[in-house]
């Protein structure tokens, strides 16, 4: 498929750009976040269409992604389509046209709905760098959120988060209508306000503010962001008391905002994403860089920020003579704070991040994601654009949150690692449906729970008989799990074996009824099982404990048909199973499920099959195949919310 093709059908902003930053082609989503039609937005460039003051960071990602041919991220605002503008963590990274074959730039929004914290951090940073103080208002709950900026200004506030209706209450009574204003404003950006405001500890101060609408994230909430300067004049060391203070709480909510985000993280991408959006400014740093560890060679990505040409590190051995693979092997930490230290240190591996490039005052700061003898997993990177040597604090702090991010990553593999086990088990259970069938068609899916590992107890089966016959089953273990998995392999296996000497249904349920007894399964298994002759249509079957039969006419009609037989499987000894006999007309067919598909929670039985039952006969009646037949029952399930495994069999007479 056209790579162009690829991102349109994408539900987030997305588009192409050419390596000099121009749009190639973008979706129709992407074009609303930035205020345009698509029509106007392509040839533009892509930095032109945003704010300009996101132009250098504009840049420094396109290019980024386009020289290093590495994956780079970066948080920029967008116009929007209404009043507020849109901030998005932004993916960039270099593709091929499969058409053309033209190298691109591919820039797509991020999901950050799970650290939304991690989209405010250029906000922040802009403030502290301007002295200003930055806070946030929440409409819906009413309260308004201090989110640092200016140590100063933070320190004036006694909480963090404090009720619109307390703010108020500290604002000067002339002023509140003010305040009040600023807060529902509609327009893009106010305009200047000032305030007297009370503070605890010393009295009135003087605060010159400004509002703006900002979503955080595409699709996420609408806050009302402000911006303070205080234009008191203060003591001097009550003023240094104070910064000390706030920038202390600010950095500990910065470092318990970081663990939080990384040890919540579910895929090796949300790792990379809070490591790339938080680390440089948790420890004061201006980029960072994070290698992972694949076939023995490093892959790195960045946050667009770091001063190092990253592709000088990507694809690096292990035994390479420089600093970042040498703390990938060992497990110890570097701490460099400047050029002359690196150069000493690493005199044959100057050259292999280009360090020896830089002016003398950068700094580097690297710390492993695994403790010296464990299996390496990377290594974290933080630049500094002055000198910078880092104190004991510091360094054992960045070596705690590595391990952290490290446990987090350790974490999310093994996940990854358990599920396509589980998907390989499952599809390995699964059986083929016979190609062949004379005068029958045939067809089967399969979809596993919601919860926990993709895999389950439900189970399907199909074959030919030693007389010609076909034999079909459709059967429910309890549970789901790799246990319930199991269990099912062993039920299936049994009634094929069986059925392979005694064919008749009611038999090879009492015969596998006694064998799981003799066994002392630890799980029963419900399960129904047809024998039909394809000459005459002739159907003979029987049920343990198992949901009824649906039998789908090409008129249009359907009936439910309940099938006799006995209890679940491997529960009570002894126990017999009757069956019954029925003929299956020409073009009708009949539909087996597992109780997944016709129970959920706001789904009864009855009203189950009656669904299921209408859309096997309007599928038939339409003229759909067995397999577009079970696709469609099956598609149906998922759209209610299911949340067991489900089955779907079909035998269709022809």
């Amino acid at each position: 498929m056209d790579a162009s093709d690829e991102i349109l059908q994408m539900a987030t902003p997305s588009a192409l750009l050419t390596l000099a930053g121009v749009i190639r082609s973008l979706n129709e989503v992407m074009a609303r976040t930035l205020g345009r039609s698509v029509e106007q937005c392509v040839g533009r460039g892509f930095g032109e269409l945003l704010p300009t003051s996101e132009l250098s960071a504009v840049e420094s990602l396109v290019s980024h992604a386009a020289t290093t041919k590495t994956v780079a991220m970066r948080v920029l605002e967008f116009p929007g389509p209404g009043a507020a503008s849109v901030v998005c963590l932004v993916e960039a990274r270099r593709v091929n046209d499969p058409v053309g074959g033209e190298a691109l730039v591919w820039v797509h929004s991020l999901d950050a709905g799970n650290d939304r914290g991690g989209l405010l951090i250029p906000f922040r940073l802009a403030a502290k760098a301007a002295n200003l103080g930055l806070c946030m208002y929440s409409p819906q709950e009413r309260k308004l959120e201090w989110l640092g900026g200016a140590p100063a200004l933070a320190a004036l506030f006694p909480e963090a988060s404090m009720p619109l209706s307390e703010v108020v209450r500290r604002v000067h009574p002339d002023d509140r209508g003010a305040l009040r204003r600023l807060v529902r404003s509609m327009a893009p950006r106010s305009p200047w306000i000032r305030l007297r405001f009370l503070t605890e500890h010393d009295g009135w101060h003087v605060l010159v503010c400004r509002a703006r609408r900002i979503i955080l994230g595409f699709g996420g909430p609408e806050r009302v962001f402000g911006v303070t300067r205080d234009d008191t004049k203060r003591q001097a060391r009550r003023r240094r008391a104070l910064v000390a203070l706030s920038a202390e709480r600010q950095r500990a909510d910065e470092i318990a905002a970081f663990s939080s985000a990384v040890m919540t993280a579910v895929t090796e991408q949300e790792v990379q994403q809070v490591v790339l959006t938080r680390l440089a400014a948790t420890f004061g740093g201006t980029g960072a860089a994070l290698a992972f560890i694949t076939n023995g060679r490093l892959r790195v990505s960045s946050d667009a920020g770091i001063p190092i040409p990253v592709a000088a590190l990507h694809g690096l051995p292990l035994d390479a003579p420089s600093a970042l693979p040498y703390v990938i092997r060992t497990g110890e930490p570097q701490f460099i704070p400047n050029q002359e230290d690196y150069i000493r240190r690493w005199p044959h591996g100057a050259m292999v991040p280009y360090f020896d490039q830089l002016d003398s005052g950068y700094a580097i700061s690297i710390t492993s994601l695994s403790p010296g003898g464990d299996q390496p997993l990377g290594a974290w990177l933080v630049t500094y654009d002055s000198e910078h040597r880092s104190s004991p604090d510091e360094r054992a702090l960045m070596s705690t949150l590595a391990d952290l991010a490290g446990q987090a990553l350790k974490r999310v593999r093994l996940q990854e690692a358990r599920v396509e086990l589980a998907t390989a088990l499952q599809q390995a259970m699964l059986p083929m449906l016979p190609e062949h069938l004379p005068g029958l068609e045939a067809a089967a899916c399969y979809q596993p729970s919601r919860d926990g590992l993709d895999i389950g107890g439900d189970w399907y089966d199909a074959f030919v008989l030693p007389d010609g016959a076909i034999a079909l089953e459709i059967g429910d273990v309890q549970g789901h799990d790799v246990d319930a998995a199991a269990a099912m392999g062993q039920v299936r296996a049994s009634m094929r074996a069986i059925a392979a000497h005694e064919p008749d249904p009611a038999t090879v349920l009492t015969r596998t009824n006694e064998l799981l007894v003799t066994m002392d399964a630890a799980r029963f298994a419900s399960c129904t099982m047809l024998r039909i002759d394809p000459d005459d249509g002739r159907v003979t079957g029987a049920s343990a404990g198992h949901v009824p039969l649906l039998y789908a006419r090409d008129d249009g009609s359907h009936s439910i048909r309940e099938m006799p037989g006995g209890p679940v499987l491997g529960v009570l000894p002894d126990a017999d199973y009757a069956e019954e006999t029925f003929t299956l007309d020409k073009d009708a067919a009949l539909v087996m499920v597992t109780d997944g598909v016709v129970e959920g929670p706001a789904l009864t039985l009855d009203a189950g099959l009656e669904r299921a039952g209408k859309l096997a006969a309007q599928a038939i009646h339409d003229g759909l195949n067995a397999e577009e037949t079970a696709d469609r029952i099956l598609d149906a399930a998922v759209a209610v919310d299911h949340l067991d495994d489900v089955a779907v069999l079909i035998i269709r007479r022809t």
